[in-house]
């Protein structure tokens, strides 16, 4: 037999209603949630059924019994050691503070099973937010549960938010978004290189099936087809974001014999490594090879030479999402913030008027 599931839009679920699925009290319900009474194993597994079919979350009918709420919200990052990552924390604990609510910070590792555990055990703990940041991925399955979640959470009187991902493919689906100008600031960044008389720009860092490094690509081709300039596809070079994969894709691009007089490093990150691999290779930066960024961490301003950028939002990503989750007002439907991006020019890649000097194997 099928199982039932409650439509999207059903008012949160009771423990009645799980009493009348199961076809046993309300006090047994209570019990089998609470552990407290000895409860026979048949009734106990009709019970758990009954809640996962009805998508019952533990905790809320004590929740709405108390009139009282947990006061959290929960930030779930792929890696709260990296440095953009961490700057979006900050502005979300900052806000977090200034609302009132205690941040619950939760490392996945980009892994998905950890994030759908994270998000049930915070629907569990009453969450008023869960805000899921970066690492979106060309997925449907995981949309679709994205979407599922949405619903979910707002059922039980919380919000999932999205920062620095786009919105989901279910426009009526009551989630929060709070993205930024990826397009736009790779579009802007390409045109610095551009006007500057660069003519063959690397792309150092494209991740096949990431949403965010995809959006850069795609302002990298605009940017060159404005300029009626076709890029070289065999320039852009897939890998990771990481320091040692730009520093080996630079050292493989020189090896190789290629041509290019300026590398867009997919982040600050991975400029770091291309700016090893250029100095290794005695190369001189701006003047033999223009070196350029994504996000704007503070590493960028400390490299050698400074780092020509995208400046992203970082902290006003991480606030905006608290801010935009907890003033949304009840059964609020989606919301959707963009962000802007711009270039910041330092010494890796100088304005117009610099002369592009071609370099080939040596």
């Amino acid at each position: 037999m099928a199982r039932k599931s409650a439509p999207v839009n059903a008012s949160r679920t009771t423990i009645k209603d799980v009493a009348a699925r199961a076809g046993v009290s309300p006090a047994t319900v209570s019990r089998v949630l609470l552990e407290n009474y000895p409860v026979a194993a048949a009734t106990r597994t009709k019970v758990l059924r009954a809640m996962r079919e009805l998508d019952y979350v533990v905790n809320a009918q004590a929740r709405a019994l108390s009139g009282t709420s947990t006061k959290n919200v929960a930030f779930l990052v792929d890696d709260v050691t990296g440095a953009f990552y961490a700057y979006i924390a900050r502005g979300v604990m900052h806000q977090a503070k200034d609302e009132g609510r205690l941040c619950i910070v939760c490392n996945t590792d980009a892994d998905w099973d950890q994030i759908v555990r994270f998000i049930d055990l915070m629907r569990q703990q009453a969450a008023d937010a869960v805000i899921l940041v970066g690492g979106a991925r060309d997925n449907e399955a995981h949309e679709q549960r994205l979407i599922h979640y949405a619903h979910a959470l707002d059922r039980s009187g919380s919000r999932l938010v999205l920062v620095g991902r786009p919105p989901l493919a279910d426009p009526t689906a009551p989630a929060t978004v709070v993205e930024y100008d990826n397009v736009g600031g790779a579009y802007a960044i390409t045109g610095h290189l551009l006007a500057a008389g660069h003519r063959r720009i690397a792309f150092v860092g494209q991740v096949p099936g990431l949403v965010t490094s995809t959006q850069r690509v795609t302002g990298f081709h605009n940017a060159h087809r404005a300029m009626g300039v076709e890029p070289d596809p065999k320039l852009i070079v897939s890998g990771d974001h990481s320091r040692t994969f730009g520093h080996q894709a630079t050292r493989k691009l020189l090896a190789e014999g290629a041509e290019f007089t300026a590398v867009l490093a997919a982040t600050d990150v991975v400029a770091a490594g291309v700016l090893q691999a250029l100095r290794e290779a005695g190369k001189r930066v701006p003047e033999d090879v223009a070196v350029a960024g994504y996000d704007d961490i503070p590493l960028a301003a400390d490299l050698f030479p400074a780092l020509t950028t995208v400046h992203v939002p970082q902290e006003e990503l991480g606030r905006a999402a608290v801010r935009l989750a907890l003033g949304r007002g009840v059964n609020a439907g989606p919301q959707h913030v963009m962000l802007g991006t711009h270039v910041v020019v330092r010494d890796s890649a100088p304005p117009p008027g610099h002369t592009a000097v071609a370099i080939s194997r040596t």
